[in-house]
């Protein structure tokens, strides 16, 4: 409920549909940031239930590292395609043709390899659901625009590729493409805060261990 009414569309008419989908972006940011940091002090007190240094709890943090690099990469492909076009024209080709919002998704892996950081399985789920979630509610207001900017492209559109995906038989990409370098380097330094948490989490880990944070849950 919280992540809905910060997120939900404002009443008809109080601004113009592309202003309503950059304030949407806006909110979106602050709400994974205060919504991160309380998940954040909620981490500092759970541990995982196997001890640092097994290969359970080492191999969590691995597959990690993979997810949020896989999370830095994948963005930064999405964004050579709709880098500063979301609002002009209806992206179908290249990670758009397999699925409708393939850079969310990327972030959902990188929430996920987050929640690793910690060494259980149990909290990279919460951390890839924590951004599903959000991002399934800005994906409503998105497609609200959308429907509203190209009614009939967006049905047929819709009705070839999922939402979330992906559908790797209807890949399709042109031989050339626009890119806009700015936009694919603001998608590339965003994405790079998904790296903050492989040295945050160690911090955490050494604190816990020389006793200055308690431990309170132990999860698998």
């Amino acid at each position: 409920m919280f992540i809905h009414a910060l997120l939900m569309p404002r009443p008809a008419g109080a601004e113009s549909a592309p202003e309503s989908l950059s304030g949407l972006q806006q909110r979106r940011k602050r709400v994974v940031l205060i919504s991160g940091l309380l998940l954040l002090v909620a981490l500092l007190f759970s541990d995982a239930l196997w001890p640092s240094g097994s290969i359970l709890h080492e191999s969590s943090e691995m597959l990690g590292y993979a997810l949020i690099f896989l999370c830095i990469a994948g963005r930064s492909w999405c964004s050579l395609y709709i880098g500063g076009r979301k609002k002009a024209q209806l992206i179908e080709e290249g990670p758009y043709s397999v699925s409708r919002n393939p850079l969310y998704l990327f972030s959902v892996f990188g929430g996920i390899g987050i929640g690793l950081q910690t060494g259980n399985l149990t909290t990279g789920l919460v951390c890839g659901l924590f951004v599903f979630a959000i991002f399934s509610v800005v994906i409503q207001r998105e497609e609200t625009f959308l429907i509203s900017r190209f009614p009939a492209a967006f049905a047929t559109y819709a009705a070839r590729v999922p939402r979330w995906g992906p559908r790797l038989s209807r890949w399709q990409s042109s031989e050339e493409l626009l890119v806009r370098p700015r936009f694919v380097l603001i998608t590339f330094r965003d994405a790079l805060g998904f790296l903050a948490a492989i040295p945050l989490f160690e911090v955490v880990e050494w604190a816990q261990g020389a006793g200055w944070l308690p431990v309170l849950l132990h999860l698998p």
